[in-house]
């Protein structure tokens, strides 16, 4: 990430000089946070809603979106134990009613998909639904969270992984490095899209980073900023 100045490209699309008119084909992987950027909703805050705590638990999210709350593993800690006592079948609601993907998604993965990019969704929230988003869009890898049902219930924790415990900040860093190793590439042929605070590790690592409808800090800190309209603007910038 740069601290040059900010140019408005274009009606809601604000570029810093140094990503203008590089070509699309530049880049290897792109790198999605998935929750109000890939999708649009934050899932935790939707899972809560079924047991009438989504005010409690939006609040928290967003504190730790807008990098108030710097300890973002224990904030998902903190809103994780909120959900305990909801029933598997409400997240399957949430995912068919309230979960869409967010305009302009499919576009843009089409689109790097089409110049031999992988894809990679990196995300703070639950693989119940990073798998789903995954299987829709055909994504190449993807790191998340666990959550721990017991009896169709959820516990209220989540479930240690090989690779760690919870999929923060640092983790989606180390995750968009590790995929490069594992593909050949440099973190520089990279672009890494997120809206909030937890995004800024992985994206100040890439090429490119782009901030989605982002929080103040992120569009601050992002080379291009996508303010009004799809995800699939960033097309706008880069040459195909």
């Amino acid at each position: 990430m740069t601290s040059h100045s900010t140019h408005t490209y274009a009606p809601g699309l604000d570029v810093k000089p140094n990503a203008i008119k590089r070509p699309l084909s530049d880049f290897k992987l792109i790198a999605f946070d998935m929750d109000s950027t890939l999708i649009n909703i934050e899932c935790v805050d939707e899972i809560a809603d079924a047991v009438g705590r989504k005010a409690e638990v939006s609040a928290i999210t967003e504190a730790a979106m807008r990098g108030e709350i710097t300890d973002y593993k224990e904030s998902l800690r903190q809103r994780v134990a909120l959900l305990k006592g909801v029933h598997a079948d409400s997240m399957d609601g949430v995912y068919r009613e309230r979960l869409r993907l967010n305009p302009g998604a499919a576009e843009l993965v089409a689109a790097c998909k089409k110049v031999g990019m992988k894809v990679l969704l990196v995300s703070g929230g639950f693989t119940f639904f990073t798998d789903r988003v995954r299987d829709e869009l055909a994504i190449d890898f993807t790191r998340s969270n666990v959550l721990h049902i017991e009896d169709g219930l959820l516990t209220g924790r989540m479930v240690d992984q090989p690779w760690g415990d919870i999929c923060d900040g640092e983790e989606k860093k180390k995750m968009l490095l590790q995929t490069c190793a594992h593909l050949g590439i440099s973190p520089l042929q990279t672009i890494a899209m997120g809206d909030g605070a937890n995004d800024l590790p992985m994206m100040s690592v890439a090429g490119l980073s782009v901030a989605y409808h982002a929080k103040p800090q992120v569009r601050e800190q992002a080379m291009v900023a996508i303010n009004e309209g799809g995800l699939d603007r960033l097309l706008e910038v880069l040459q195909s």
